[in-house]
């Protein structure tokens, strides 16, 4: 009975390994690089993006690369390509903290002033603050939209003398690119090296990211690095358009390639070593930048970190300046990694995130659905919309001496009271666009405002001319009509 019991206990393990042998080789098999091209090429195509540039990685190793569509100057977009990775710069900057910590230059639980003294804030909290809140976007720093122009990191951090924290330290999360331009700062002060240096020397190199640069100023992307500018889409297509100037060094400021991408995920995916073996950080701290930090369930230190319903689980970020856009994915469950970078910004949709969704999809083995254009009908509702208003807002015009005389008996006030529909968008939209760029003296200009939001800014445009001319019109035919 033990004999027959033991044949059928060896027939058994023998079943169930031929079993599972072809499931293991058909996940590995599941992802086909012809799956990649038609998926990202019918997505950017449907999307009326001018291209993109990715790479898939796993275990270590990089195992495909390539680029689609074209750039600014009409050359073909390829994994060689200088594209904004913007706030994926973080987990950059984080990585180049984290190395210091590594050497006991930094801890992370030390207070931020006691390593640089002379920033202040206007807060006596801000002296709590310690390494580790910053990288977790915890430390109460706010993220104002208009700030005061800077033209090197030390000015940006400077710039945070007359600011409050929002929040404890430690206490919730609020992401902010402020934490960034400190830490950055930080690296520069502990290591001696300018932070750009830094990473080329620290961070580039041990990689083979030879196609990878940092700018302290968005303004040096064409002027300064010769990048060929980005896009912003409108009405399901893309103009090639300016970058927004600022300085986002630490928080926004890499410019690199897939193919270089490929290096930085392939070492987050080989325990922080490069492809000589080489540890560039301890398995430790590596772990611990991939981990929920306290104060913030979604954010580790420089990675975001997916809410439970994503499935499967990630380890990512995002970034998106004026007209660029990156998504960087890892999937710890099946050691895949995969990098997305666009030459265009979408204000109203994460092209770049669901592009890196799908392609994980393939290598999950299953067909990513490719979803109506979102942007797109958007931006066609907002034009239909915006057409009609012009409609409107010319038959009003036409109609303006006639509106003036019917109503050339009312009282001033009365009359000056149905002004105010008009004049209320036009006083609105007027700060918008002249005040707002103003601010602060800061670098921004009406150009810039348009670039965030081209189809939205072109039905405020006409709002505000429908507006003016209307108001114009009205109150002029109403002193015309009064002195007949």
């Amino acid at each position: 009975m033990c004999k027959k019991l033991g044949i059928v206990l060896l027939i058994s393990m023998i079943l169930l390994n031929l079993w599972n042998q072809p499931l293991l080789t058909q996940a590995e098999e599941s992802f086909d690089t012809a799956d990649v091209d038609e998926y990202v090429e019918n997505y950017i195509e449907k999307n009326g993006l001018p291209g993109a540039a990715i790479v898939v990685v796993k275990d270590g190793k990089v195992l495909y690369e390539k680029g689609y569509g074209h750039d600014s100057n009409g050359k073909p977009l390829t994994a060689k390509s200088k594209i904004g990775i913007a706030s994926g710069t973080k987990p950059f900057t984080a990585f180049a903290v984290l190395q210091l910590v590594d050497q006991g230059k930094i801890i992370l639980d030390e207070p931020v002033v006691n390593y640089l003294p002379e920033i202040t804030l206007d807060d006596p909290r801000w002296k709590q603050v310690t390494v580790r809140q910053l990288l977790s976007h915890t430390s109460g720093l706010p993220d104002p939209t208009i700030v005061s122009p800077a033209n090197t990191l030390k000015d940006g951090v400077v710039r945070l003398k007359d600011w409050k924290l929002q929040s404890d330290p430690g206490e919730k999360y609020f992401y902010s690119n402020a934490n960034y331009w400190t830490l950055a700062y930080l690296v520069e002060q502990i290591s001696g090296l300018e932070f750009n240096d830094y990473l080329t020397q620290k961070v580039f190199q041990p990689l083979g990211m030879t196609d990878s640069i940092s700018a302290v100023n968005s303004g040096d992307i064409v002027k300064e690095l010769g990048i060929p500018r980005g896009y912003v889409t409108l009405y399901g297509t893309a103009i090639p358009w300016s970058e927004l100037e600022k300085m986002f060094s630490g928080s926004g400021s890499i410019f690199t390639t897939a193919s270089d991408l490929g290096k930085w995920l392939s070492m987050h995916t080989n325990e922080g070593k490069n492809k000589n073996g080489e540890p560039l950080l301890s398995r430790e701290l590596l772990k611990e930048s991939y981990s929920p930090q306290a104060g913030s369930e979604k954010y580790g230190l420089g990675w975001s970190l997916s809410s439970p319903n994503i499935k499967p689980a990630r380890i990512s970020h995002s970034g998106s300046i004026s007209t660029f856009q990156s998504q960087q994915d890892i999937v710890p469950s099946s050691g895949y990694a995969v990098a997305v970078l666009l030459n265009s910004f979408t204000p109203t949709f994460e092209h770049a995130y669901e592009i890196s969704s799908g392609i994980i999809q393939l290598t999950e083995g299953h067909a990513p659905e490719l979803k109506a254009p979102t942007s797109k009908i958007i931006d066609l509702s907002l034009g239909i919309i915006t057409l009609a208003y012009l409609i409107l807002g010319v038959r009003g015009i036409l109609r303006s001496k006639k509106w003036a005389d019917k109503r050339k008996e009312h009282p001033a006030w009365r009359f000056y009271l149905r002004l105010l529909p008009q004049l209320i968008p036009v006083i609105g939209i007027g700060w918008l666009l002249f005040i707002v760029p103003t601010l602060k003296d800061n670098s921004s200009t009406m150009m810039d405002a348009f670039g965030l939001f081209p189809a939205a800014m072109i039905f405020l445009a006409i709002v505000f001319i429908i507006g003016f001319v209307l108001t114009i019109l009205r109150v002029y035919y109403r002193i015309s009509l009064n002195r007949n």
